[in-house]
């Protein structure tokens, strides 16, 4: 059964709860985005992660302006995009958790020979220059040229889903 809700008329703002309810519904991949603008390492996991172009190869995903690793986003010059496996959970739980240090154990990771932090064990992972920070809203939209990429073995995905963490 469908519930419709009626559309507010064009003049009125859509509700920000109504807006989060509806996008509950979008299952999307589960990806942490690490950096280090020289004050040490900095992370934070999205869903808001989108392949832009093939060529040049570009991608793309959102941050609060709020967050605490919006600062180090916006002034590094690279970051390391990891998309997540079905073993993952944990670790995508720990980079959406504000108020810790998302590197302390049990997170494993290492820094690149260019200086980002690359978490252990990812399905894959991508460096990135961050090309672009446009503000969207009370967020940001960062636009990254993907300068490297690592692969593991074939895992299936971590998927977020109506305010929790699913394996296909």
């Amino acid at each position: 059964m469908t519930t419709t809700v009626p559309f507010p008329s064009p003049s009125a703002p859509v509700d920000a709860a109504l807006f989060r309810q509806v996008f509950r519904r979008h299952a999307a991949g589960v990806a942490v985005v690490t950096a280090d603008a020289g004050r040490g390492p900095a992370g934070v996991t999205v869903t808001s992660l989108a392949s832009l172009s093939a060529e040049p190869p570009l991608l793309s995903f959102g941050i609060s302006a709020t967050a605490s690793t919006w600062p180090h986003l916006r002034d590094a010059d690279t970051a390391v995009v990891h998309l997540l496996g079905a073993a993952h959970a944990e670790l995508a739980r720990t980079f959406a958790t504000s108020g810790i240090d998302r590197f302390a154990a049990p997170t494993r990771w290492r820094q690149l020979a260019t200086g980002e932090p690359l978490l252990d064990g990812a399905a894959a992972w991508l460096r990135i220059s961050l090309q672009h920070r446009l503000p969207a809203g009370g967020s940001h939209l960062v636009v990254g040229r993907i300068e490297q990429v690592g692969l593991a073995e074939t895992s299936r995905p971590l998927l977020y889903h109506d305010g929790s963490y699913h394996v296909l």
